[in-house]
């Protein structure tokens, strides 16, 4: 027994104490190849997962890297089978490797003759690939390099990718730093994605992810596609590009549902992407329009289905993914690993607040007692609808307005998911309301009134969920949400933590009915934020004026 921070346990999990002198030298030296799954006040827990045991393979680091770190950092001795698996496990990465053949292509050549075997008489496999070269290599048909590395992983064999990248057009791209500088883990993240070639960047919401995709641009010399949420968000990639690089706004298109833009830099929505005409995605010719040098992936953790088919075709050109949280809840983490790439690059949320990048935040839970009317309708209720019913309640109006009174002259949003309880709050308080319907000019003209400070309120939907940048809000009340969706509370609170020009906290509500699945659903939505050490205080609606709940400022 050793007095080290770390308890390594048979199940994969690793508990890291926190506040032991050597936890931050610890946490580094696992966090290639373990997943923060809770980050409470003193203990965290990782898990090492396949996954991430075939990240660190991708990014450079070996087993015996991986053993030495649990061994050295234990308290106790590690569990002897979970070293042999771990050893075993990164073994499986580039067994099998695709490289390009002078003479035949894309090929997948194989380091184990069985692994070789095995997989060429899987019947999901065996199509996407052609001739046998020669006992250890195969060729592999040019579109089917992104699907086949997804179903090698699935069988549990990742190949390692070293078949390159084209170039792509040249276009010139640099970055002005005038009155500003890239911060030292923006100008790593980009460094690591580029050493790299394709792969994902995790940063904080408000950490500045987009310099790190021009700062990539700037690397690649050469054309970029850049995929985002909506025309908000690409409006806003293209100002900072403008204001940060020696682009010209000429070089720059949009490709919206209002332009249809091709330039040697074109920001496109992953709506008109993924749009359907007669059945057919009329949109997909975008991607081969120019011989794209780099494509960027705005909130890949949003990636939708269809982008992981044309992504599967692009595995030629380098591909970067910008994200605050790799979670997806339809669980395609591996989808990103195979065709975006690993995780190049993270950062806990704490530490950037800890170096003054991102505001610090107080999350607080209001809970809510419905009335006897309110309680029956949830009662009686059928199942599909209980949870639109207790996430709707109009007990939650005099709450938020409570709350916003106790904020008064503090640049506030109010935050939900169904359309009738955002417009009857709208009506309530007097402030405008902004959801999927509202026209982008307009949109655009309500977030620069709220960021000049003419419009102190907005309430909005999940369309301000993702990429829109209002650094002066500080308060946010989420009246309702999407089911238990962690990287939906994830990107709300992060709507908050770009810092305030005189310092102050940022304030999260969530106003949950109490004894409902809205309570459900709450607690697993906050996971996200716990396992990146915010803890929420649950205070009473009754006690809102009481010193329970914080002070605000």
């Amino acid at each position: 027994m050793t007095d080290g921070p770390l308890i390594v346990q048979s199940d994969k999990t690793l508990l890291l104490e926190v506040d032991h002198p050597r936890a931050d030298e610890t946490r580094t030296a696992i966090a290639p190849f373990a997943e923060l799954e809770r980050a409470p006040e003193h203990v965290h827990t990782y898990r090492v997962t396949p996954l991430a045991l075939w990240n660190a393979r991708a990014a450079g680091h070996d087993a015996e890297q991986v053993v030495d770190a649990l061994v050295r950092f234990s308290r106790y001795p590690v569990p002897q089978p979970l070293l042999v698996d771990v050893v075993e496990t990164m073994s499986r990465f580039g067994r099998l490797q695709l490289v390009s053949n002078p003479a035949h292509g894309l090929t997948m050549v194989s380091l184990d003759l069985a692994v070789l075997e095995e997989v060429l008489r899987n019947k999901k496999i065996s199509p996407m690939l052609g001739a046998r070269v020669d006992f250890d290599t195969v060729v592999v048909h040019p579109s089917e390099r992104g699907r086949l590395k997804q179903a090698l992983l699935k069988v549990g064999w990742p190949a390692e990718d070293l078949a390159g990248y084209v170039d792509g057009e040249a276009h010139p791209v640099a970055l002005r730093e005038q009155g500003w500088a890239l911060r030292d883990y923006q100008r790593m993240a980009a460094q690591a994605f580029w050493a790299g070639g394709s792969g994902v960047v995790v940063l904080p919401c408000g950490a500045g992810k987009t310099l790190v995709g021009a700062a990539a641009m700037a690397h690649a010399q050469a054309t970029t596609l850049i995929l985002v949420t909506n025309t908000v968000a690409g409006r806003q990639w293209k100002r900072e590009l403008i204001a940060r690089t020696s682009l010209a706004e000429e070089e720059i298109g949009e490709y919206s549902g209002e332009r249809k833009e091709v330039r040697p830099v074109t920001i496109a929505t992953y709506q008109v992407i993924t749009r359907k005409t007669k059945g057919e995605y009329r949109h997909l010719e975008l991607f081969d329009s120019r011989d794209w040098g780099l494509v960027i992936y705005d909130e890949v953790h949003l990636l939708p289905a269809p982008v992981f088919r044309m992504t599967a075709d692009l595995q030629s050109r380098r591909r970067l993914g910008l994200t605050a949280t790799l979670i997806r809840e339809d669980g395609r983490e591996g989808d990103v690993f195979s065709l975006i790439g690993p995780k190049r690059y993270d950062v806990p949320w704490r530490d950037i607040e800890a170096q003054g990048w991102i505001a610090p935040a107080e999350c607080v839970e209001v809970r809510v007692t419905l009335t006897d009317a309110e309680r029956l309708a949830y009662a009686t209720a059928e199942p599909d609808e209980k949870y639109r019913i207790c996430s709707t309640v109009r007990t939650k109006a005099a709450v938020v307005r409570t709350v916003l009174d106790r904020h008064k002259g503090e640049p506030a949003l109010v935050i939900g998911a169904y359309l009738d309880q955002l417009e009857q709050l709208g009506e309530l308080l007097g402030v405008p309301v902004i959801q999927g319907a509202t026209k982008t000019k307009e949109r655009e003209a309500l977030f620069e009134a709220f960021r000049r400070g003419e419009v102190p309120t907005l309430v909005v939907s999940k369309v301000a969920n993702f990429s829109i940048d209002l650094p002066e809000a500080s308060v946010a009340v989420q009246v309702s949400g999407t089911f238990g969706s962690r990287q939906e509370e994830a990107q709300r609170l992060g709507r908050l933590l770009r810092p305030k020009s005189d310092g102050r906290q940022a304030h999260f509500y969530s106003i949950v009915s109490r004894d409902t699945l809205d309570t459900d659903y709450a607690a697993h939505r906050q996971r996200f934020l716990a396992e990146q050490g915010y803890a929420y205080k649950i205070v009473d609606a009754d006690d809102l004026l009481g010193p329970a709940l914080p002070e605000a400022g």
